[in-house]
């Protein structure tokens, strides 16, 4: 694993948006895996930059995103089919049949989870898979288990990644109590993973997740036996381990 401290959110957002220009440049029509949450809004500014200032092309670059909320639609403010396309696809030229993101308004959760491993892996699987962390140690939406879920799968939400998320919605009583999140094999079998983190409420949960037991009741652990993972954070959130 390496680990890149940054002095602050802006220069951890460069540095990891640069590892994520690298593989648009070096494999042109590499298959993204992106993230939602407040973590990647700075990164995506920088790729929007770049695209902006003529340096990056993602024409024939293909996404698959973590997770989406189950029951919101595409044009519920929070689905993060939504937040994508505020936060990155609108602003550059990745075509949208290209971008890939589970459908929450499925109800049927085993056809969609099917449909979402199929997308995968005709895709070819993901080049690098950018990932944030949850205050419990979450990837995507693979909640403190007794074990690691292998495909994309239905999750029912935990306290405490509702209690996280209710700062985007009017309430608590609003957050969505399940969502559709790729498995920790999926992510596993991607052949980079960034992850990026900020802020010194994540330093707890960077210590256990990478210098921790590897344990599915912490899923990002697992990312200890994978062969090319990159760390940027800042220095709040990296303030607790020793480099």
């Amino acid at each position: 694993m390496r680990i890149l401290k940054a002095k602050d959110y802006l220069e951890m957002s460069r540095k990891a948006a640069n590892l994520i220009a690298a593989q648009v440049i070096l494999k042109p029509d590499c298959v993204l895996g992106l993230a939602t949450g407040s973590t990647p809004i700075g990164l995506y500014q920088q790729l929007i930059q770049g695209y902006q200032q003529g340096n990056l092309d993602f024409s024939q670059v293909k996404t698959a995103n973590l997770d989406e909320y189950k029951g919101l639609t595409r044009e519920n403010d929070q689905s993060y089919y939504y937040f994508m396309h505020q936060n990155l696809f609108k602003s550059i030229n990745v075509k949208e049949e290209n971008t890939n993101i589970p459908d929450g308004t499925v109800a049927d959760s085993a056809n969609e989870c099917a449909r979402y491993d199929e997308i995968i892996r005709t895709l070819g699987g993901v080049d690098l898979q950018l990932l944030g962390l949850g205050h419990n140690g979450h990837i995507g939406f693979n909640e403190p288990a007794d074990s690691f879920a292998k495909g994309t799968h239905c999750v029912d939400l935990t306290k405490s990644t509702i209690e996280a998320n209710k700062r985007f919605f009017a309430s608590a009583d609003d957050v969505p109590r399940q969502a559709y999140t790729m498995g920790i094999q999926t992510i596993m079998n991607a052949r980079k993973i960034l992850v990026v983190v900020n802020g010194e409420a994540k330093a707890d949960i960077v210590q256990k997740a990478f210098f921790g037991p590897v344990t599915p009741q912490v899923p990002a652990s697992i990312l200890q036996f994978h062969p090319d993972v990159t760390l940027v954070g800042d220095e709040a959130a990296l303030s607790k381990i020793n480099l």
